[in-house]
C-alpha cells in the first residue's frame, strides 16, 4: 500500500543559525518545506481532523523547531524538524528541505538548501546512537 503525504512549502521563519557571529546577532529568514507521509484512509473516510497531521498545528511545531535553540548547521535544524514531525504517530515518513536564501556567499546565488528524508525506524536508530 502506498502512502498519503501533507506537504507544507515555503514556511518563513526568522532565527539566529550560523557559523558566523553577525548570523547569530542578526538573524535572518529560512524558508522550510515538510512533507510528511501518513495513511490518510481513516481521515478522509471519517471527515475526522483527529485522524490525521493538522497542518495548521504543525506549521507552528515546525516553525518553533526553528525559532529556538540557535545552532550553526542548517543541517541540524533540518534533523530537529525531522524529529517534531515523526513525534506524531501517525507519520511514517518525512522529507524536510532547510533554505537558507541570505547565506553569506560570496558568489550571487538564488538559494542554498539541504534537504533530509527520514523515517520513524531511522529516528530510532539515531536517538539510540546518541545514548
Amino acid at each position: 500500500m502506498s502512502l498519503d503525504c501533507i506537504t507544507l512549502t515555503g514556511l518563513r521563519v526568522n532565527a539566529h543559525h550560523g557559523v558566523y557571529a553577525f548570523e547569530r546577532e542578526n538573524g535572518q529568514d529560512f524558508v522550510i518545506d515538510v512533507t510528511v507521509w501518513l495513511d490518510l484512509v481513516r481521515a478522509a473516510a471519517s471527515d475526522d481532523v483527529t485522524q490525521t497531521i493538522h497542518y495548521g498545528e504543525l506549521a507552528v511545531e515546525v516553525a518553533d523547531a526553528v525559532r529556538h535553540n540557535p545552532v550553526d548547521l542548517i543541517e541540524t535544524v533540518a534533523e530537529r524538524i525531522a524529529a517534531v514531525v515523526l513525534a506524531h504517530a501517525a507519520a511514517e515518513r518525512v522529507r524536510v528541505t532547510v533554505h537558507k536564501p541570505e547565506a553569506p556567499i560570496e558568489i550571487p546565488f538564488t538559494d542554498v538548501s539541504v534537504q533530509i528524508e527520514r523515517v520513524q525506524i531511522e529516528r530510532a536508530q539515531i536517538e539510540r546512537s546518541r545514548a
